[in-house]
């Protein structure tokens, strides 16, 4: 009878453009995804599905080992315990990003809950990508109103996917460049959230293949001249459409989190916080007028 161990460990010595770590880790996802089998499985061997439908493994390492992110070969991610598709349209989901999804929840949860709060809360998430902020927000703040904006239409094409097969389907996604915003645009929003383009064309040449080749540069890059653009013109729109009490959310370049709090304070947010990831490195902001 065939187990899960076996086929563990062989996958594990056949991806071999990683270290062998990170190749295990790949092996657990893999079959994860394709036979719903937890670490606990696998390391029990417990027996492989009799009928199961057997992927087409050598394609898989293969794809592997050219540095295709696994997310992209088996389709799909996780964040905040949801399940996303993802594709090379949109940034794949990273597990910093969840620091803006628990920041916000600190904040406006128990609002959302309060009886006597009679108007929902209405969130605008800026470059939703894969609509991983959005979605995710709608799930966990039943009672908010979230619109996505994207300047891809294939992005917004698979964030509306996600929203329906995630029970989101309320959310709202509309093509916008934050950097165009009509001038007569009227519409306030209690939490205005955003995981823009920040790394630089100067720091891509220490980033790894995997990102480099599969992911947009859309959704990466700014020119080193003005690495700070986008959180300009976030700014500069959450200070005429912010209603009062509510916030803006910015996850961050690392290197730049002085320099990302002072484009908030400068406008005009007396409330201004930047906080670390798990690495114990700058990874977004909070501000508030």
């Amino acid at each position: 009878m065939a187990t899960a161990r076996p086929l563990y460990q062989q996958l594990s010595r056949n991806i071999t453009a990683y270290p062998p770590e990170e190749a295990r880790e790949m092996a657990f996802m893999l079959l994860d995804h394709y036979f719903g089998f937890r670490k606990a499985d696998v390391l029990g061997d417990k027996p492989l599905p009799p009928n199961r439908t057997e992927p087409d493994w050598f394609r898989i390492l293969e794809r592997l080992n050219r540095q295709e992110p696994i997310q992209h070969v088996i389709g799909t991610t996780i964040f905040c315990g949801l399940e996303f598709e993802v594709s090379p349209d949109v940034l794949i989901p990273r597990p910093e990003t969840e620091d803006l999804v628990r920041l916000i929840m600190h904040d406006f949860a128990n609002r959302i809950d309060d009886p006597l709060e009679a108007r929902p809360v209405e969130v605008l998430d800026i470059g939703t990508g894969s609509g991983c902020l959005a979605v995710t927000l709608a799930r966990f703040l039943p009672s908010a109103l979230v619109t996505g904006w994207d300047v891809s239409e294939q992005a917004l094409t698979l964030a509306r996917r996600n929203a329906e097969n995630l029970g989101a389907a309320d959310v709202v996604f509309q093509i916008q460049d934050i950097l165009n915003v009509p001038a007569g645009f009227d519409r306030s929003f209690d939490c205005i959230v955003s995981n823009p383009p920040y790394v630089t064309r100067s720091e891509a040449a220490q980033m790894d293949r995997n990102v480099l080749e599969y992911e947009p540069d859309l959704a990466l890059f700014v020119d080193d001249a003005d690495p700070l653009i986008f959180y300009k013109a976030v700014a500069d729109f959450a200070r005429k459409h912010l209603t009062p009490g509510g916030a803006c959310y910015v996850e961050i370049n690392e290197r730049f989190g002085d320099d990302t709090r002072r484009v908030f304070a400068d406008r005009g947010f007396t409330s201004v916080q930047v906080y670390k990831d798990i690495h114990g490195k700058d990874r977004s902001v909070r501000a508030s007028l």
